[in-house]
């Protein structure tokens, strides 16, 4: 089997397993940790953080680009035809983002540029604030993260 196919089979294994906990507990607000400490089975931090990533960019609470008043949610229904024959179908929600506040983010900058100083810095800040800016797999460009409670304490806590 080809490398390619391995990890495609591995991440959907581990979504089938827990990708809809891990999702579910997240939109609830619990840290990385907590999320672990709920689960059937050991995910490593890197993969709960991972879900959590793929989670927060498919419902907007992150964004790549900056956030227009309507953004798309993507998803997929699982159907069956009369013949039994099982398929996907893509499906498409706009979505009104006016109401939402974001914040501009460049935590994979800092943490490329300089790991040890940016981690120091985030000294004070609640130990599940802290894992979260830590742990999330932060691209090399500035994002634009949903300004909800949790963003809220970090940028707080950034600009003082």
């Amino acid at each position: 089997m080809s490398k390619e196919f391995n990890e495609a089979l591995g991440k959907f294994i581990t979504d089938f397993a827990d990708g809809g906990a891990v999702r579910h507990l997240a939109a609830t607000g619990m840290s990385i940790s907590e999320i672990q400490k709920h689960l059937d089975y050991p995910l490593p931090r890197e993969k709960v953080a991972a879900i959590i990533w793929e989670h927060y960019v498919n419902t907007g609470i992150i964004c790549l680009e900056e956030p227009k008043s309507i953004t798309e949610r993507i998803s997929y229904v699982k159907e069956q035809d009369k013949y039994g024959k099982i398929s996907m179908r893509r499906v498409v929600e706009q979505i009104d983002a006016s109401d939402k506040k974001y914040i501009k983010l460049d935590f994979g900058k800092q943490l490329y540029k300089n790991k040890t100083a940016f981690t120091e810095r985030l000294e004070g800040l609640a130990p599940e604030d802290r894992e979260y800016v830590l742990t999330m797999p932060w691209p090399l460009q500035d994002v634009y993260h949903v300004l909800d409670e949790r963003m809220q304490r970090i940028h707080a806590y950034l600009m003082r």
